[in-house]
């Protein structure tokens, strides 16, 4: 005999819980990491977490009129490898939205202008290790930066590729285990099924984000 479960209600929920204590361990040039205390439920025995606290961070999926992405591809350090992503950039200017740091980051890593936004998807990087929340936008009517008001890339941007794929070509490459920057693959995965409903009823650019941490 089979027996069915009610079906859950399928959206992340805040659940906060008494911390009894939190100092940062270490202060970074751009994230620290905390040691919080905290209980369960009440008078239940304590536990202690370190994470990351992470200000969070945006990406962008530009999409031409022919329904290309445009992936860029860049030296990360940490696992030693060229890697195949979409712009990004953390949000780490202060009283700046996080559709105003989208668009710069759109404008500064890839040239681009965008008329139109949507927010593709939000997710948490790293759940359990990292507060860092990230929002992918989708960026369509795309226009170019003339070269004289280009942004100047240094470091590890100054050697960006640019390529622009089909977007069933880079979700082939996902599922193919050739693509493996996270932001990347989720916002292929995620506009590979959004354009299967043409793109409707996506969430307008401007959508608060209450899940970030930092702006509940």
């Amino acid at each position: 005999m089979t027996t069915h479960a009610p079906r859950p209600h399928l959206e992340d929920a805040l659940s906060p819980r008494r911390v009894l204590s939190s100092e940062a361990v270490y202060k970074g040039k751009i994230w620290d990491v905390r040691s919080d205390t905290f209980e369960l439920s009440p008078g239940s025995e304590p536990l202690r977490r370190e994470f990351i606290e992470h200000p969070g961070a945006v990406a962008i999926l530009p999409m031409d009129e022919d329904g290309r992405v445009l992936l860029l591809r860049q030296y990360r350090h940490p696992v030693g490898m060229l890697l195949w992503e979409v712009p990004a950039g953390i949000l780490d200017v202060d009283g700046e939205s996080n559709l105003d740091a989208a668009a710069r980051e759109l404008a500064e890593e890839a040239d681009l202008v965008a008329g139109e936004w949507n927010v593709l998807v939000d997710f948490f990087n790293s759940p359990g290790s990292s507060s860092e929340a990230i929002r992918i936008y989708l960026a369509r009517r795309l226009s170019v930066i003339p070269h004289h008001e280009r942004h100047e890339r240094t470091a590890e941007e100054s050697e960006i590729e640019f390529a622009w794929v089909s977007l069933d070509e880079a979700a082939e490459a996902v599922l193919d285990g050739r693509l493996h920057n996270p932001s990347a693959v989720v916002a292929i995965l995620a506009a590979r099924e959004a354009s299967r409903r043409d793109f409707q009823g996506l969430r307008p650019g401007d959508e608060p984000w209450p899940a970030h941490p930092a702006q509940r």
